[in-house]
């Protein structure tokens, strides 16, 4: 069975990067002549691709729950946090919303061949880590203006994958991009890891829960309050979803 899902999790990858070469090099070249909305959907699309691969190759599927607890309007504002097990949650948000999102990621990434030069051709939030103060600033600066324009911002509040059955620091940064904006929050829990284990090369078959949480208002909240609340309905959430890795 494990040699079954080597063999597997080694297509699944083959795929991925025969597909992100033209891909990326097609972003790279067309986007000086599209909408930043079209080269949204456009990236989004390979995600599609590496989402249903990963459906039929290795057998992982997705089950969402809680779609109604998403802001209704074009320009309706939204923060998602989402719980960070694997990289699936990262491929599979954008093939799930009916929002463009962008995603808060250090800069590092911009420099991976191919996925990274798309990535900079997006109009996402790409921060110097280093430089915190600056950073934040410039979080609130881009994300009042792709708020404002219809676009969700998506942060992962623990800041990095999360094997399954932790639970990491909690930071205050999307609270408080909710609280300087006044955006709404929206809490999601993800249960990736139970099929792509934190920086594991074999993934397994399975069920992917994404459970999206009601709204919570952040108009007059103090930042370091409202991400206890979020933290709380999170790790709640996980331990309902997977009993077994919190005994």
């Amino acid at each position: 069975m494990i040699a079954i899902h080597f063999l597997r999790s080694l297509l699944h990858i083959v795929v991925m990067v025969v597909t992100v070469i033209p891909w990326g090099l097609a972003v790279v070249l067309v986007s000086p002549f599209v909408s930043s909305t079209a080269l949204y959907w456009m990236c989004a699309g390979w995600l599609r691709v590496a989402v249903v691969s990963g459906t039929w190759i290795l057998g992982i599927r997705n089950r969402v729950t809680g779609m109604e607890n998403l802001p209704v309007g074009s320009t309706a504002p939204a923060i998602l946090l989402l719980k960070h097990q694997s990289t699936w949650e990262t491929f599979a948000m954008p093939t799930l919303m009916p929002h463009p999102l962008a995603y808060v990621f250090k800069k590092e990434l911009l420099y991976v061949p191919f996925f990274g030069w798309a990535m900079g051709r997006l109009d996402m939030i790409h921060i110097d880590r280093s430089k915190r103060a600056q950073a934040f600033n410039k979080v609130v600066e881009q994300g009042q203006r792709l708020l404002d324009q219809g676009t969700w911002v998506i942060m992962f509040p623990e800041g990095t994958r999360i094997p399954r059955g932790q639970q990491g620091q909690y930071k205050t940064g999307g609270t408080r991009l909710a609280v300087a904006t006044g955006a709404p929050v929206i809490p999601i829990a993800v249960s990736s890891a139970k099929c792509w284990p934190r920086r594991a090369f074999i993934k397994k078959p399975g069920v992917v829960d994404f459970v999206i949480g009601k709204p919570i208002p952040s108009q007059g909240r103090e930042a370091d309050e409202l991400m206890r609340e979020v933290e709380t309905w999170i790790e709640t959430e996980m331990r309902r979803l997977d009993p077994e890795a919190y005994r």
